[in-house]
């Protein structure tokens, strides 16, 4: 048994007959992101990975192991 209820034939019938003659208003284009708000998403995009590159193993370890501390709460 379904845990939604079915929508109702008329409600249905409404949908479908406003979709046909497209009087369902248009979905809205998000708006464009301000230049800075751009640039920062673009380097935070990247900035994990090219700082990973830049750290040796023993440094990714640390900072791993920081990582899964402050993730867990444990105590050093």
């Amino acid at each position: 048994m379904s845990k939604k209820p079915k929508p109702d034939f008329t409600q249905v019938a409404f949908r479908v007959a406003q979709q046909a003659a497209h009087l369902e208003p248009p979905a809205e284009e998000p708006a464009p992101l301000p230049p800075k708000v751009a640039a920062g998403r673009k380097g935070g995009l990247k900035g994990g990975k090219a700082r990973a590159e830049k750290m040796t193993p023993e440094e990714r370890a640390e900072s791993a192991r920081k990582a899964a501390r402050a993730r867990w709460k444990q105590d050093p």
